[in-house]
């Protein structure tokens, strides 16, 4: 009896390093404005090439309908961090800047804080875009202090490392900030530039140099990935970049290489750091046990140049109506891909509708970990598209999206209803335009027959129009949308082209 014992306690390593009993390392890697047509495993008619982001669907899962909370940057980060719609909380419309205070409450559960508590050591490096508390009472690029603490930032929220910018690559203040301290003090006021290199003008830190921002960002998380592979705990790193967003920034020997245009330089440095991560992971020894999540935080947007993209042949969006910020598919349909080393034994190429919210309770699937009621409140689990496996878990079955400007449209199976006439962004038409009040004031589209959403036909099915209003209604009503107890929403209660909800 003691030889078997003892067999099985020599057996236990080799269980541990195969994955059969360690949880998986978990790295989320979240481009920034990259179409779902710049990757070449979803566009063969695309003039750019991303090799190392289609090396993921060889081992992995490219799921063709992942959808994005919105169409714009802050609120999909917060659907990924809390598993929960962005309009849920008081931001009903747009996105935070650098100097706004925090969106998510700080006694909200996050994946970050979600993860530790299943064992897991959490980072953050990149684009934060979810505001924190500078050090003042009253935000302000006048009236920070820059050399004190920030509050309520990623470290308060489950992340026990954060090296990150405070949003966008183009909004200031300019300054790396890690875990909560800016590495060096914003003191430089820098002019603002428009067109592909745009940049809001504001103060930049010395240390701060806009070009070096994706290097910097990889540097980091290479290096939390060689310091972390090498403990008995398993990791999650979340890396957001701040590519291919403007400024549009190719360096190095990336300048010209896509033959199309500074942007697709720009989204061949992002697939180079997908290969660096990748062979940092194999080098390490953790890379089979490692799940890969790559994904985009919406839509091509337009300032990145669109006519030259187009000119070359190249459509960010391919065959969907509409970029960054609007309602339509090109704005919130986005690349998904997930991968798992040798666990994903046959690549597949998935159908099933999600949502960047479902990575939440996909993780805590994963962990067989309990959901409270008022946590991940919008997330469905995609665990069984991964393994293979039945599950208990609820597939999602409908999406609300969400446009820059507060508007909504809910999916469910091949029919998308718009509640309203026009973009809800940027895009033609614009809401105050006059083809936009010639228009319907809502619009339904079957996407099985009509996916570039051409023919509005809301008025041969007004069933399928209250069906999916009711839906809609209750969803936002009940303060969730998968089973348990009725949630509050944050804010006020109306949203103006849902006059129903008004109280």
């Amino acid at each position: 009896m003691k030889r078997v014992f003892y067999f099985i306690i020599l057996l236990c390593p080799i269980f541990l390093t195969k994955g059969f009993a360690q949880k998986p390392n978990i790295v989320y890697i979240l481009a920034d404005d990259l179409g779902i047509g710049d990757v070449s495993a979803y566009n063969s008619n695309g003039k750019i090439q991303t090799p190392n982001i289609d090396q993921l669907t060889k081992s992995g899962v490219r799921f063709n309908d992942a959808h994005t909370t919105s169409s714009v940057c802050t609120p999909t980060r917060y659907g990924i961090m809390t598993g929960r719609y962005n309009w849920r909380t008081t931001l009903k419309k747009g996105v935070l800047h650098g100097y706004d205070t925090p969106l998510i409450d700080p006694k909200r559960e996050t994946v970050a804080s979600f993860l530790k508590k299943q064992g897991y050591e959490t980072g953050i490096v990149g684009k934060w875009h979810l505001g924190w508390n500078w050090g003042n009472i009253e935000a302000g690029e006048n009236k920070v202090n820059f050399a004190t603490k920030v509050q309520n930032g990623p470290n308060s929220l489950g992340f026990d490392y954060s090296f990150c910018i405070p949003a966008s690559l183009d909004m200031p203040p300019y300054a790396y900030v890690e875990n909560g301290f800016c590495t060096a003090i914003p003191k430089d006021s820098i002019a603002g530039m428009t067109g592909i290199r745009l940049f809001r003008a504001g103060l930049a830190a010395p240390d701060f140099k806009p070009e070096e921002v994706l290097g910097k960002f990889t540097e980091k998380a290479l290096g939390f990935i060689n310091q972390h592979a090498k403990k008995d705990k398993p990791f999650f790193l979340y890396f957001p970049l701040a590519a291919p967003h403007t400024p549009i920034l190719p360096t190095g020997k990336f300048v010209g290489k896509s033959n199309v245009s500074p942007y697709g330089d720009f989204v061949l440095m992002v697939d180079d750091v997908v290969r660096q991560v990748t062979e940092t992971l194999k080098k390490n020894g953790i890379y089979e046990n490692t799940i890969i999540v790559f994904g985009s935080d919406n839509g091509f947007a337009n300032p990145a140049d669109l006519k030259a993209q187009l000119s070359k042949g190249h459509n960010p969006s391919m065959m969907y109506r509409g970029l960054k910020t609007d309602i339509f598919e090109g704005g919130h349909r986005v690349p998904f891909i997930v991968s798992w080393g040798k666990n994903i034994k046959t690549p597949k190429v998935s159908n099933q509708l999600v949502c960047t919210t479902d990575f939440f309770r996909t993780v805590a699937e994963l962990n067989n970990a309990k959901v409270d009621d008022n946590v991940a409140e919008d997330s469905f689990s995609f665990l069984s598209e991964i393994t293979g496996k039945k599950t208990n878990f609820a597939k999602r079955e409908a999406v609300i999206h969400h446009s820059s400007d507060g508007f909504f449209a809910i999916r469910r199976g091949n029919w998308k209803l718009i509640m309203c006439s026009h973009s809800g962004g940027n895009g033609k038409p614009k809401e105050t335009s006059e083809e936009a009040k010639t228009l319907p004031p809502i619009q339904l589209y079957d996407l099985s027959t009509d996916i570039g959403e051409t023919k509005n036909v809301y008025e041969k099915h007004p069933a399928i129009v209250k069906e999916l209003t009711d839906l809609l209604t209750k969803n936002i009503k009940d303060g969730r949308s998968t089973k348990g107890a009725n949630q509050t929403n944050e804010g006020p209660a109306y949203w103006t082209q849902l006059t129903w909800l008004k109280e």
